[in-house]
């Protein structure tokens, strides 16, 4: 089955809407939200599954701005017919007619050199250095991918920059939601 695709597909826009994609994207990681936003830059029919996220009033605000619908519930199963993503089976028993899900990858460093001698970790799970490189140990340092889960260098810089784009992209959508007059009836 090829219409399950990982988070560092979406640069090689395999997912564009004019290729007859509707997206979805399983909310399995904190990771999630930031995704959908960034696949909106791609298609205009996106839906996060909140799966096991618990979504906040303002990632709920960012989304529908931006124009991503949000389907509550666990998702059960994907719905597959002939080798082809047909859908989304929710645990509700609801199936969601998708034909491309994203999982956002979970990144998790190799970093037993560095815990080992007691580098502090923060909360997700990444050594914590200063601009540096400087770890909590003294004479120890941690770069790249092990203390920056973003950190791959060419990836790393279409990424900042990619991610600044969408953030001002979803601020302006969030501003213009928000001064929008409705409709009288």
């Amino acid at each position: 089955m090829n219409d399950v695709i990982d988070g560092d597909r979406t640069k090689n826009n395999e997912a564009r809407n004019d290729s007859g994609y509707d997206v979805v994207v399983v909310g399995a990681g904190p990771g999630s939200v930031y995704h959908s936003l960034l696949l909106r830059q791609w298609s205009d029919d996106v839906v996060l599954f909140s799966h096991t996220l618990d979504l906040t009033d303002d990632e709920r605000e960012r989304l529908a701005a931006r124009g991503v619908r949000i389907a509550d519930g666990t998702v059960k199963r994907l719905v597959v017919d002939d080798g082809r993503l047909r859908g989304i089976e929710l645990a509700e028993g609801r199936v969601v007619p998708r034909n491309a899900v994203f999982v956002a990858p979970r990144m998790v460093p190799r970093d037993g050199l560095l815990t080992g001698p007691g580098c502090e970790r923060d909360d997700d799970g990444w050594v914590i250095t200063d601009r540096s490189g400087r770890t909590s140990v003294p004479g120890v340092w941690a770069v790249g991918n092990v203390a920056d889960p973003r950190a791959l260098v060419v990836t790393a810089a279409g990424f900042a920059i990619n991610h600044r784009l969408v953030d001002e992209d979803t601020e302006r959508a969030v501003a213009a939601r928000r001064t929008a007059r409705p409709l009288p009836f």
